[in-house]
């Protein structure tokens, strides 16, 4: 479902990661509402076939689904080469894919329902946003399995996405890169300051060290020795909270980098979604606002900043 398009050299072409639903889809329907070509992505194709159908019957024709697990080099080499076919250039770059990285377990009785159903009970409906992420809390588990698999799509996703579409971005005259990025990723949940300190110099930070930085949580986390180094484990889950922290430092770096881009990263907020167990208390149209901001501001402007929704703030 690769559709084509005859575009002008003035129109803007964009590509969104993980879109097939929630905030991500949401980011795809405001773009194309504001005339943009969107290349909607999403891993598995009959989600995303249906979701470019979605926004179809909303009148908006500018939108194509491509395959794409951000996990693979491969895969984001093909969503690359179909971008330089048929537009030449990417004037907006999304990275939204993200999973949780987290297992579920039941508790509270012999043969719990499974949290799904439990999220859609009408008692889970009538709690507050802080009753259902207390409730959420208590009933999600991190394994090794589950963080390495966190930072392998949410860091290691963006980079390859990124990395592959980069030529591509550099060929636009003005073009955007916006990382979804979340509050968890503050350095302020770190303990260890001599980490807290590496992630925030951006002047002695560089890729590789920030790849290394990866894989030196992955192997403490293996080990079990998280509290030795600083790594977060008392605000939430310590691989999202790694992953997003990772992000942010890659965002910097690329943008010190890349200075003919405008590089950012932004938080959407607590967002009513799957992904948060329908714990958020913003929409997905309240969530996808600050991404959307940034993807469509003026020529110029930050570029290597971090954005609390539509407001840029600190990394700390």
């Amino acid at each position: 479902m690769e559709g084509s398009f005859i575009s002008s050299s003035e129109q803007r072409v964009a590509v969104v990661t993980g879109a097939n639903k929630g905030i991500g889809l949401e980011i795809c329907r405001q773009l194309a509402s504001n005339g943009v070509i969107v290349i909607l992505t999403a891993r598995n194709e009959k989600r995303g076939a249906a979701a470019v159908d979605a926004l179809r019957e909303f009148g908006l024709s500018d939108v194509v689904f491509h395959q794409l697990d951000v996990r693979g080099p491969s895969s984001a080499a093909r969503l690359a080469d179909f971008v330089r076919d048929k537009f030449g250039k990417l004037d907006i770059l999304v990275n939204n894919a993200a999973i949780l990285g987290v297992m579920t377990v039941d508790i509270g009785g012999p043969e719990p329902a499974p949290i799904q159903e439990a999220v859609a009970s009408e008692k889970f409906a009538s709690m507050s946003a802080a009753e259902r992420l207390e409730w959420l809390n208590q009933r999600i588990t991190e394994t090794y399995v589950e963080g390495e698999d966190c930072l392998r799509t949410n860091y290691g996703g963006t980079k390859n996405v990124t990395e592959a579409l980069l030529p591509l971005l550099l060929a636009s005259s003005n073009a955007r890169v916006v990382n979804v990025s979340s509050s968890m990723g503050l350095l302020q949940l770190f303990s260890g300051e001599e980490l807290k300190q590496e992630f925030n110099d951006i002047d002695k930070l560089s890729l590789e060290r920030v790849d290394e930085l990866s894989e030196l949580f992955l192997e403490d986390f293996k080990n079990g020795q998280l509290n030795h180094r600083g790594w977060p484990v008392e605000k939430g889950p310590s691989a999202y909270i790694v992953s997003k922290a990772l992000i942010n430092a890659y965002t910097r770096v690329l943008a010190k980098k890349h200075t003919a881009l405008r590089i950012n990263c932004v938080n959407p907020g607590h967002v009513d979604t799957d992904g948060s167990f329908h714990t958020g208390e913003l929409t997905v149209a309240e969530g996808a606002r600050g991404p959307v901001t940034l993807a469509l501001a003026p020529r110029g402007g930050p570029t290597g900043a971090y954005f609390d929704r539509t407001e840029e703030a600190s990394f700390v």
